[in-house]
This record gives structure tokens, sequence and C-alpha cells, in this order.
């Protein structure tokens, strides 16, 4: 594989983005053509056009790439809750996460606003600082589990001792060289690559305090205003304390450099505010001139090949919007796993059509499966666990055990349609099988989940 080389070079395959999709892609490509030079470049600030009549890509620094298929793998870039204030941080890249662990390092109080993934692996993981979280749902974790599962999360947030990290048994992903230069803050409009699942290994989140977990959750509100202290104190607004058990709210009494005005009418003082809001799809630098299909989403629409509406572009991960016919137990989420296995059949596709060969839709896109890690728990999510689509049509088994696990079953019409597994259930691969092959279960009830039977076995 080789990067771009002079002013109008010329390869048959081009790949925008250096994040997980396009990396994976450019490297499948180098596999299926090992004599082929794949250009492989990243999609911002570097790109300034691309321009498919010509089937050219513009650089920044004047250059131009001539290419035969080429893949757009931008990703996307974070919701900022406020664009450009300077007390407002957003998490999506490296060089954004190094500038969050620089502010956490002088901060005594931050708030965070969000409920996805970022967020809840955010307020678990910094240490001596107090937080402010404020979701919009009435329960944390709302993208990944329901109000059961949070509650059973909740006690980790509230432990004074933290505990040893759990075991991660998959291939990590690191960023060359990070520790060794210092990175510059990253500017809102200057996108790296999306942050993997290690992404907080390595980095020193604690703040100036010596306490473990300080966090307190406001539900079903949003941040209505941001206030700067001189704004704060002309208006004579008064701002909170951290709420504490059975105590009733103080005023508080401490300055602070910004303070965030929430819906439900409360405003906390804060050294900063980390806005977790989700990602848009980065389509911007690719619009203008190019006739592309956008989904409601706003990312690129694919074909079950991975083809847009323009001849010879693909698109995967975070840009794209699936427009195909999904199967019944998966849907798109705009995560770090799917980017990847989307980059990686994406190339099989650039591969098939450029030998005019025939290709089936990978199995990765049969089942929803994501496997991650919140409070150091494992957790796993299969099918539409949340019952996505669904309506009322559908049953919920359940089996917790207080500290330990947390399971969820999602049944339709006696077939199993999703599943959360929270803990270390060893059923992940059992369920993954009776959802893909639809059995119907509805003989063993409430057996299903009895711990005193082995399912493993049963159904192996």
């Amino acid at each position: 594989m080789a990067g771009p080389g002079a002013a109008a070079a010329r390869s048959r395959f081009a790949v925008v983005g250096g994040g997980i999709a396009g990396v994976t892609c450019a490297e499948k490509l180098a596999t299926e053509f090992p004599s082929e030079d794949i250009f492989l470049m990243t999609a911002s600030p570097v790109i300034k056009a691309v321009t498919n009549f010509k089937q050219k890509i513009f650089t920044e620094d004047g250059k131009e790439y001539l290419y035969e298929k080429l893949c757009l793998c931008a990703g996307a870039k974070p919701k900022l809750i406020f664009e450009g204030n300077p007390y407002v941080l957003g998490i999506r890249d490296t060089d954004s996460a190094q500038a969050f662990q620089k502010n956490l390092a002088q901060a005594e109080r931050i708030v965070v606003v969000g409920n996805g993934g970022i967020a809840l692996e955010l307020v678990y993981e910094i240490q001596g600082c107090e937080v402010i979280w404020a979701i919009k749902d009435k329960a944390i974790g709302n993208t990944f589990f329901d109000a059961g599962a949070a509650e059973f999360l909740i006690p980790k947030l509230t432990a004074e001792k933290r505990e040893t990290p759990i075991e991660c048994k998959r291939t990590k992903y690191t960023v060359e060289g990070s520790q060794e230069k210092e990175r510059p803050a990253a500017a809102s409009d200057k996108l790296g690559s999306a942050l993997g699942p290690d992404w907080h290994e390595g980095l020193h989140l604690k703040g100036t305090k010596e306490f473990s977990h300080k966090v307190h959750i406001e539900i079903l509100c949003e941040v209505k205003n941001i206030l700067l202290q001189q704004e704060f104190i002309q208006l004579q607004r008064t701002s909170l304390t951290l709420p504490k058990e059975e105590k009733n709210v103080e005023p508080d009494q401490v300055l602070w450099p910004v303070y965030v005005e929430l819906t439900n009418g409360k405003i906390y003082g804060c050294d900063f505010i980390v806005s977790a809001t989700g990602v848009v799809p980065n389509v911007k630098p690719f619009l203008d001139g190019n006739n592309f299909a956008v989904g409601e989403d706003g990312g690129l629409k694919v074909d079950e090949h991975m083809h847009t509406s323009v001849p010879d572009v693909y698109a995967a991960g975070d840009i794209c919007t699936a427009a195909w016919e999904p199967s019944p137990v998966w849907h798109q989420m705009r995560l770090w796993t799917q980017a990847r296995q989307m980059g990686w059949y994406a190339a099989k596709c650039m591969a098939a059509d450029t030998l005019e060969e025939s290709i089936d839709m990978d199995f990765s896109f049969e089942l929803f499966a994501h496997v991650t890690k919140f409070f150091n728990y494992k957790v796993v999510v299969l099918g539409k666990y949340n019952a996505q689509g669904l309506g009322s049509d559908h049953e919920l088994m359940l089996r917790c055990t207080k500290g330990q696990e947390y399971v969820k079953v999602v049944m339709q019409n006696g077939r199993m349609v999703g599943a959360v597994l929270i803990g270390e259930t060893d059923l992940e691969e059992t369920f993954e099988n009776l959802i893909l092959n639809q059995m119907d279960l509805s003989a063993y009830g409430e057996d299903l989940l009895n711990p005193d039977i082995d399912i493993e076995d049963y159904f192996d």
C-alpha cells in the first residue's frame, strides 16, 4: 500500500479517511491487489474536493489524484451543543481526548451532556472531579439498554473504591507515538479518526480532588443556556452545589468559569462542559459538484454492495447510510465495530466489481452484535436488543443477580429477536445462534433463563 505521490498521481483505488473504516478498506484492497498502489488519505483537513465526473481528488496543498474506484470513509463529526464556545469540549478523536485529559487535570467539577457510549464510559472513568451528568432520557445508557439495566449499573457510579479493570479479550488498538509527542488541542473543524473501544486507556482521567467517584445525574433535561462567569454575575443568578444524599440542595458560593442552565431550571457552575450528544456524517467536503443521494440522517446512501448513487464511488463507516432492506435483526448504528465491518466489506465489493465477479451480502450484516464495556462490566447487545421497531408486539424475559449479571431477552411470537447481556454470562454465542436460526422457544417458557439449566449445552 502506498501513500499519495506527486501531483496527478494515478491509482486504480483511492480511499478517503484515516479512521478504522478507511484503514480496513485500504488494507483489504492491498491484500486483494498486492501489485497495486492504494491511495489512502485522511479526510480532513487534507481533502479540498472530490470531482467524480473527472474521477479526481483535489487536496488543499494543490495536488491531484486520479482514481478508477473511490471509497469515502470520512467518518462523522460531533454534534456540539454550542459551537465556538471555548468551554465546550467534544470528544471524538485522539486529539480531542488528549485535550480533555489536559483540561480535566485542572478541574474540580465538569458537566457531561449526553447519554451515549462516550458519556457512559466517561462518567465512570473520571476520578477526583465532581461530575454533573445531564441526560434527556429517564435512565442512563438509553442507547444501549433499558431502565432495568441502568438501575443495575448505577451502584458502580457511587462506589468509593475503584475496581481492577476486567480483562479485555479481543484485539486492542492504539495510536502509534501518542505518548511521545505533545498533541495540539483539536479544533472543532479539524477531524481526526474516531475513537475506538480502548480510547481512554493510557489517559490519566483525574481531576484535582482525591475522591474516586462523585456523580450526580439530572434526568429528562437538556442544556438551555451556557453563561460565562461575568454574564452569570451580571444576571444575578443562583447556582447549585453538587447534591448530596438526603440533603437539600444548597446555593453554591464558589465562582466558576462557566455555568450551565438546564431546561429543568437548575444552574450548575463548572470548569468546562463535555458535549457527548452524538455525531453527524461528515459529508460536506464531498457534496459540491456531485449528485450524491443523502439519507434522512445526513449520510451518503449506499446499497447492499456499498455503492453510493455516484458511479464508481463507494462509502463505508459513519459517513454512510445503509439504504438496503436490512435483515430483521440488524440495524445500523454509528459504532466503531460496524465501521470496521463496512470498510472490509466495501473493499470486497470494489474488488468484485473490478474483477466483474458477483458477491453476496457479508454475514456480519445478518445480525446486529456489539460487545463493549461499561462500568467495568462486559456488555453484549444482540439483534433488536431494545425491541427497536417492534412496537408492543413483543415480550421481555429478565434475569438479574445484583452486582453480578443482568440478562434480558426480547421475544416475538415465541422466537428470540434480541438480547442484552451484562456481566460474564457466557450466553452470547448461544443467544446469537437462537436469534439467527429463529427456533420456536415457546415450549421452554421462563426456563430459558433459569440459572440452574445449562442452556449453552442444551442448545449446542
